[in-house]
């Protein structure tokens, strides 16, 4: 699939970092880095605006790395960006540590996974039908 992309940053298109990976890199493109506080939030450019298709989003998410070494997520982990949006991409990091972080610009903050997505028609009814599972959640399934 083939995406239109306007680069603002001072760095190179997002890409995928392996062979077989699904989420593109978003980097943070600021002026100067950010001294995140524990559970600390800041919004994070990224110089990127793109236009997708009809029918499909792009999801962002934190990346494992930043959250097992230094506890630095995502607050709306996924984040989308919808078909029809053409502002630029920015993220909501937070840090969740008990430590200070540093957010350097060029730092790969988060990855961008599209995905097709369907829209739905509401059929409203009085009853839905039953299945094994029922209203067993939250935990319902055990542990191991």
């Amino acid at each position: 699939m083939k995406v239109k992309i306007i680069n603002k940053s001072v760095f190179d298109l997002p890409q995928y970092e392996t062979l077989h990976a699904a989420g593109l890199d978003l980097r943070a493109n600021i002026d100067e880095s950010i001294l995140l506080k524990p559970l600390q939030r800041a919004l994070i450019s990224t110089g990127i605006y793109i236009e997708l298709p009809d029918g499909f989003e792009a999801q962002i998410r934190p990346r494992s790395g930043l959250a097992v070494k230094h506890g630095i997520s995502l607050v709306n982990a996924p984040g989308t960006i919808d078909p029809d949006y053409r502002g630029e991409i920015k993220v909501v990091v937070v840090n969740l540590s008990d430590m200070d972080f540093e957010l350097k610009s060029g730092e790969r903050v988060a990855q961008m996974v599209i995905a097709r997505f369907e829209r739905i028609e509401w059929i409203q009814v009085n009853e839905l039908s039953e299945s094994d599972r029922g209203e067993s959640g939250f935990g319902s399934t055990g542990r191991k």
